[in-house]
């Protein structure tokens, strides 16, 4: 999707946010909603009114199948 595009859930006002149950009391984390495409929105959870990521169903299944195969692994 290019940058200037509109879609249907611009508004993630009452988008229910979550972060890992991993995550530490020091905010250093990253929250993630569902979209009605099968998509996600990620967010970070110290900027909540900053910028938004969103993804697509398939590049966030994309992105978890790599995470679980160890592809970002260090």
């Amino acid at each position: 999707m290019d940058v200037g595009d509109a879609t249907p859930y611009d508004d993630l006002s009452q988008a229910t946010w979550r972060k890992s149950s991993h995550s530490s009391g020091d905010s250093q984390c990253v929250e993630v909603t569902p979209l009605p495409d099968g998509g996600r929105a990620v967010r970070d959870s110290k900027d909540p009114d900053g910028a938004v990521l969103r993804f697509t169903a398939a590049e966030w299944a994309a992105f978890l199948a790599g995470a679980r195969d160890g592809e970002f692994d260090r």
